[in-house]
């Protein structure tokens, strides 16, 4: 496993790398060697940021943290995608019922872990008409709705996108690409 450490606004030094990548080095185990996990620190008002992301076959895990404390945030973060990883394996395994032609040599087994994991389900169905409008009034509607996301079938592209608050008071677009 090779972990990249990237400071923005944040001076690294020694100790804090090296610590870094003991703690990285626990997820190790859950995968081959060639894995790379990319981790940003940087400064955020009077808090450290901690962001991690690992690319894992196609399969992404991410997890961000935001304290005081920056070793205890490593460890936060480290928590958040060990939980990630194991979620990730115990639906997998899930929904091909242990077949065997599904390999896991990235995943080791974990017993313990198995009986925690949840089954995810849907628990409401909402249906609405797609209503043809443009970006700015999605956000509007959205707003209205004091909604955090909203689909609408945009008028500029004739499909169906999809507006969501960021933060910052900030706004995203996600559009599918075909």
């Amino acid at each position: 496993m090779k972990i990249n450490i990237t400071g923005k606004s944040f001076k690294t030094y020694e100790r804090l790398n090296n610590t870094i990548e003991k703690k990285f080095d626990r997820l190790g185990k859950f995968f081959a060697d060639d894995i790379v996990v990319n981790v940003v620190l940087s400064k955020v008002r009077n808090n450290d940021k901690i962001e991690a992301t690992i690319n894992a076959k196609g399969t992404l895990f991410r997890a961000e943290e935001e304290t005081s404390d920056v070793y205890e945030g490593i460890d936060l973060v480290v928590d958040k995608l060990t939980n990630q990883i194991r979620k990730f394996k115990g639906r997998l395994q899930k929904r091909y019922h242990d077949n065997k032609a599904l390999k896991f040599e990235f995943l080791p087994d974990d017993d313990d872990y198995e009986d925690e994991i949840e089954e995810t389900m849907v628990v409401k169905t909402k249906t609405f008409d797609l209503q043809p409008m443009d970006v700015e009034e999605a956000i509007l509607e959205m707003e209205m709705l004091q909604h955090d996301f909203f689909v609408f079938l945009n008028m500029n592209t004739d499909s169906v996108n999809v507006v969501y608050k960021r933060k910052g008071d900030t706004y995203g677009l996600l559009e599918p690409q075909y």
